[in-house]
């Protein structure tokens, strides 16, 4: 169990020290946060460039999460929104990314959300999750981000010139270097945490690189995905899938977006000896994604109907990618 569960000790005592390393920078960790979150139209806010010239890329992918109907633009001035076509409901943008949750449409607080979801929603994670977080990641062995997306990059070969969603995208520590490798013609970056997103937010800012470059930012829960069927050329979540709280669910949606011949990559780990805790610890962490085999990644794949299997394994690390054959028809409205 000692070894089981080395992976979690390392990141807590990865992030200490960066936290005991930074402490004079608190103040300033602070003052970035303050106005990101308070103020909807900040000063150099993230522009969703020439949206409506670009209509029949990005924009046209997008659907309402509630009944998958497509997304036209309403209001395209300071505030950017979008209306379902068919139920008439309205997403908002707040300058830095769109909010495609179902959330978004009420004013009452969010249910409960499992722990899973809750830790990666928190300011303090989203500031440290690259810097030094993410770098515990190493002693399951991650090989680390550039690594790790050259390995993504072959699998989604077929996907070079096409559009490929960062999902569970956190900082955009893939996201960022999706963009700047050039192979794709649209990046779209998903995640459910705002904080993660705002953080994402800063490092463009940050980039003056990344601001001339084609992609969004989303946020939007994995088991309701709000992009049109069989639109997606790949889809990527790195070290994520074992944060959701169904895997299932999830990759289900994965399954209904990507087009014929698309493919699904994600990285995860696989701890065998934590086979007599899983259970336990399933429940405890709030998520579906303690796994102890190879075997199970793939059946999940299946069942949710992807094929053509293929994985890369270190220490505990795991890359896999699986495909959506020619023959799945997804129907969202019955879904």
């Amino acid at each position: 169990m000692a070894n089981a569960l080395s992976f979690s000790s390392s990141v807590s005592v990865s992030v200490l020290f960066t936290y005991l390393r930074m402490r004079p920078c608190r103040k300033r960790i602070r003052r970035m946060y303050r106005p990101l979150l308070a103020s909807s139209t900040p000063s150099g806010e993230l522009e969703i460039k020439d949206m409506e010239a670009r209509n029949d890329t990005i924009a046209s992918l997008l659907a309402c999460p509630i009944c998958f109907k497509p997304l036209e633009l309403s209001d395209w001035t300071i505030y950017k929104k979008l209306k379902c076509q068919s139920c008439g409901k309205v997403y908002v943008s707040n300058g830095r990314y769109l909010d495609l949750t179902f959330s978004s449409l009420t004013d009452e607080s969010e249910a409960f959300m499992r722990p899973s979801t809750e830790l990666f929603r928190n300011p303090a994670i989203s500031f440290f999750y690259e810097r030094g977080y993410r770098q515990g990641f190493q002693i399951s062995g991650y090989p680390g981000p550039d690594e790790e997306l050259k390995l993504a990059n072959k699998y989604m070969e077929t996907a070079v010139g096409g559009t490929v969603i960062d999902l569970s995208c956190a900082t955009g520590i893939f996201t960022r270097r999706m963009i700047k490798c050039g192979l794709y013609k649209s990046v779209i970056g998903l995640d459910y945490s705002e904080t993660m997103l705002e953080q994402f937010h800063s490092f463009i800012q940050e980039d003056q690189s990344l601001k001339e470059q084609d992609f969004l930012l989303v946020r939007a829960d994995v088991g309701r995905l709000p992009f049109a069927t069989e639109t997606i050329d790949a889809v990527h979540a790195g070290a994520a899938i074992h944060c959701w709280p169904s895997a299932a669910n999830g990759v289900a949606e994965v399954c209904r977006v990507l087009k014929p011949d698309g493919v699904f990559i994600a990285s995860t780990q696989v701890v065998e000896a934590l086979r007599p805790f899983r259970q336990v610890l399933r429940i405890a962490y709030g998520a579906a994604g303690v796994w102890t085999e190879e075997a199970e990644l793939r059946k999940l794949c299946e069942n949710c109907g992807l094929s053509n299997w293929s994985s890369t394994r270190n220490s505990a690390f795991i890359m896999f990618s699986a495909q959506k054959p020619r023959t799945i028809l997804s129907e969202p409205d019955k879904m």
